[in-house]
């Protein structure tokens, strides 16, 4: 079973860290809101939880800046996030 599909059996769960997480919460990922189980998250499982492909980078949208999220860090999802995904950029050598 894949961390993903553990977190959509037991949403009450923190993919993270083990701790209860809350309810369901609306967030937005490239303009499509998506209901999630509140809690914190590893980037990249986040990332197939919400249908994004592993091969894009994703921003979180935060007071109209976009701060871009390493796929290894950690996010809390509380409510009404706003992200968006894009093609990985990188310096060619």
């Amino acid at each position: 079973m894949t961390e993903v599909e553990a977190r959509l059996e037991n949403p009450g769960g923190n993919m993270a860290e083990g701790a209860p997480a809350g309810q369901l919460v609306t967030v937005t990922v490239d303009g499509v809101e998506k209901r999630v189980p509140r809690g914190t998250y590893i980037v990249s499982v986040f990332k197939q939880l919400v249908g994004i492909d592993a091969s894009r980078e994703l921003d979180e949208i935060v007071h109209g800046e976009f701060v871009p999220l390493n796929d290894s860090a950690t996010i809390e999802i509380e409510h009404h996030e706003k992200f968006v995904s894009h093609v990985r950029t990188g310096a060619s050598s």
